[in-house]
């Protein structure tokens, strides 16, 4: 699928253990962009960061690292972007989702 030139890219910041109905927020995030027909999706695992509570989240430590960083990353039309946001508004209780 080919996306204007005017794209809008949709950036998710999450934790990779948040949850939606029991399963990891980023799938579902990922296979509801898919069942959207966005023009695309990527998942991104952090190695190192911290959030709105600054708590330190980091492979290096072991007891921290249970809940690294997650990006997801969505691209498409501002339009279908914006149609899609409503049920990020929903589904993502901590964390930041940008344009």
């Amino acid at each position: 699928m080919k996306i204007p030139s005017d794209g809008k890219l949709l950036r998710i910041f999450i934790g990779e253990a948040d949850k939606w109905n029991g399963r990891p927020l980023y799938e579902e995030i990922v296979l509801l962009a898919k069942k959207n027909s966005m023009a695309g999706a990527t998942v991104v695992k952090g190695f190192m960061g911290f959030g709105c509570k600054s708590h330190m989240h980091t492979t290096k430590l072991l007891r921290l690292s249970e809940d690294l960083p997650i990006i997801i990353e969505i691209v498409d039309s501002e339009e279908k972007i914006n149609r899609f946001i409503p049920f990020l508004d929903e589904m993502v209780k901590e964390g930041l989702v940008t344009t």
